[in-house]
């Protein structure tokens, strides 16, 4: 797969489409995308040292919101790459953009962002991005914000 398009994302996840993926219009469903686009928020997420598996036992990601602009229908077969990457980042929330890129057509398929709050879960508030939560994302993202 040629990753150009993906060049300078900290995070690329790259996947094959699955049969069960399609819908009865024969291509993939498009809540399917969020899933897509969730694998790569939870590698990125892992890489930055937040848990990803368990509930985290204090501050955490939590997604405020998210979208997705579709740009090519997908199909089985096919093999996907989905980058993540940081756009900005607020005082308690960050913003997490998403790029997925189709093998069969070698273009952009989707596009899309979800907003990151960093949420207390023993407080059950949001809080400030903590700082060494702050230099872990200029560290993968490899610049400063």
């Amino acid at each position: 797969m040629d990753l150009i398009f993906l060049s300078g994302w900290p995070v690329v996840v790259e996947q094959p489409i699955a049969w069960g993926d399609m819908d009865s219009y024969g291509h993939v469903n498009n809540v399917i995308y969020f899933r897509y686009f969730e694998n790569a928020r939870l590698e990125y997420f892992r890489r930055l040292g937040w848990p990803v598996s368990v509930r985290p036992a204090g501050v955490g990601p939590i997604v405020h919101s998210t979208q997705c602009r579709f740009r090519r229908p997908l199909e089985w077969p096919d093999r996907i790459a989905i980058g993540a990457r940081v756009r900005d980042i607020g005082d308690d929330r960050f913003t997490l953009e998403h790029q997925l890129i189709s093998d069969k057509w070698g273009a952009l398929a989707a596009e899309g962002w979800s907003i990151i709050v960093t949420y207390d879960y023993v407080a059950g508030i949001k809080v400030p991005i903590p700082d060494d939560l702050r230099c872990r994302i200029v560290d993968l993202e490899g610049r400063p914000f």
